[in-house]
């Protein structure tokens, strides 16, 4: 699993407006970001360049609509496991490893991981299931069924609040 504290990399506003452009659409090409931006395109050019090399753009990447292919149950599963030495990367990468999950994460309170799963039916969710218990260590699981998405995607930049933004500039 990946460390979840990164404050190494210098970001400015300019920075940000790409980025937030970016999210909002990966297939914008130089000449539009440079217009919308007021940069030329080279400038443009090496900032992207430079944030794909600090590890900041990690990919880009289509989004696609998981109900185009029938995944249509979305399914919030809280894992509690044995507390013994490396658990969290070791049941952690397995869980990652499972078919049908999207994201894991490694928590701390009452539960120990927050599976986040996509699947097309209810036997798929019950082997889903069925192998997440089976990992040695897996203690319990209880499962939320989404009714309804409300808000989802990745869009980072566009859902930080104007403060949030600061912090990153600031830092």
């Amino acid at each position: 699993m990946e460390h979840a504290e990164r404050t190494d990399v210098d970001l400015d506003e300019t920075d940000l407006a790409i980025l937030e452009r970016v999210e909002r659409d990966d297939e914008a090409n130089l000449e539009e970001l440079a217009a919308e931006l007021g940069l030329s395109k080279s400038a443009v050019h090496y900032r992207l360049n430079k944030l794909k090399d600090a590890d900041v753009i990690t990919s880009v990447s289509a989004d696609i609509d998981p109900l185009a292919l029938g995944l249509n149950m979305l399914v919030i599963t809280e894992v509690s496991v044995v507390h013994e030495r490396g658990y969290a990367e070791g049941i952690g990468q397995q869980l990652t490893d499972l078919d049908g999950t999207s994201q894991v994460y490694y928590t701390m309170g009452d539960i120990d991981f927050v599976v986040i799963s996509r699947l097309q039916d209810r036997e798929q969710l019950n082997d889903l299931i069925d192998e997440m218990v089976s990992i040695d260590g897996v203690n319990e699981t209880a499962s939320t069924f989404v009714m309804n998405e409300l808000k989802t995607g990745d869009r980072t930049v566009a859902n930080m609040s104007e403060t949030m933004l600061a912090n990153v500039v600031d830092d």
